[in-house]
């Protein structure tokens, strides 16, 4: 994504994270939060039929559970091997860049995007989702927040503070839903932006987790390019989380809010 169109909130030093996960997509597969299904059933009822466009599909996390729903979905991923990972999953998946990726006629109902529109210019994005989307067709950008408990976001905001203090952003991740607001800003900005879309709307859903200690360190490493760090770096990180999960008994819940940006395709 063009520097011009990021929020100056930090994220563009982790450019490169994109192009990281597909290097282990088994364990982002694997750890990586789903959506709640209250979530993919107002997507669903918001649009006019069931053909649906997963773009930044990844490993098929997103457009499986609208498949699962009674969906017909295609999915659109730059990176073959996470596309590979959820073609054997059983999503169909063409691989390109959404704003490469040539619609050749055909038009959807709904668009989604999950955990992967701020990697995508949010103007040509928004412009590109005009001409794929049926008249009244549904725009869904969706992405999961943290929202952690005051003593687990003090844990694990003191360990990245000690261990990473060159990346504020990801010491900012556990800040609640607000670590988002520059992404949905930018995203609403580039739907308002095409003038080919409806007044845009942002949903929240609440959901929750369990976490065991070794359940959130296999996670840890997708977190906005921690695969990438030094080993010695990402040691550190990790046992330091270790031992404040620990800490807390072994375990810990995780709530969440899902952020949704969406809007309808005019005619």
């Amino acid at each position: 994504m063009p520097d011009g169109h990021r929020p100056d909130d930090g994220t563009h030093a982790l450019r490169d994270a994109a192009r990281s996960y597909g290097t282990d997509a088994e364990r982002y597969d694997r750890t990586r939060p789903r959506y709640p299904d209250a979530l993919v059933e107002r997507v669903i009822a918001a649009a006019p039929d069931r053909d649906v466009l997963d773009v930044g599909a990844g490993t098929g996390i997103a457009g499986l559970a609208f498949q699962a729903a009674g969906c017909t979905v295609l999915g659109v991923e730059p990176d073959p091997r996470m596309a590979e990972l959820a073609r054997r999953k059983g999503l169909e998946v063409e691989v390109a860049t959404f704003e490469g990726w040539d619609p050749a006629g055909r038009t959807f109902g709904a668009l989604v995007s999950g955990t992967a529109w701020h990697w995508i210019d949010p103007v040509a994005g928004a412009a590109k989702a005009a001409t794929a989307l049926r008249p009244g067709g549904r725009l869904a950008l969706f992405w999961n927040a943290f929202r952690p408990a005051p003593q687990v976001a003090r844990a694990f905001g003191a360990v990245y503070a000690r261990v990473l203090p060159d990346l504020p952003v990801l010491q900012r991740a556990m800040a609640g839903p607000d670590s988002h607001a520059g992404m949905v800003a930018t995203a609403s900005d580039g739907i308002a932006r095409t003038g080919a879309f409806g007044a845009v709307e942002q949903w929240r859903f609440d959901w929750s987790r369990p976490y065991t200690r070794d359940q959130w360190l296999d996670q840890v490493p997708t977190f906005g390019g921690n695969g990438q760090l030094p080993p010695d770096r990402l040691d550190a990180l990790l046992t330091g989380i270790g031992d404040a999960v620990d800490a807390m008994g072994g375990g810990f819940t995780m709530d969440y809010t899902a952020l949704v940006v969406t809007s309808t395709r005019l005619p």
